[in-house]
């Protein structure tokens, strides 16, 4: 059975073969279903809780 997996920035379902799998220096995994939510973690350095548009938005 494939694993799911969910991006680590707006907790979307990813389908099995997409999205980007990104690992830092420290060995942490993140998940990404688009270019939008890398750059914006990553680059921009924002917090999923305080972007509306992200499901981790409505849940705080």
């Amino acid at each position: 059975m494939v694993e799911r997996r969910i991006c680590s920035f707006c907790g979307n379902e990813l389908e099995p073969g997409t999205g980007k799998l990104y690992i830092r220096k420290d060995g942490t995994i993140y998940h990404f279903c688009s270019n939008k939510c890398q750059k914006n973690l990553l680059k921009l350095k924002r917090v999923p809780r305080k972007v509306r548009w992200s499901r981790l938005y409505s849940k705080s």
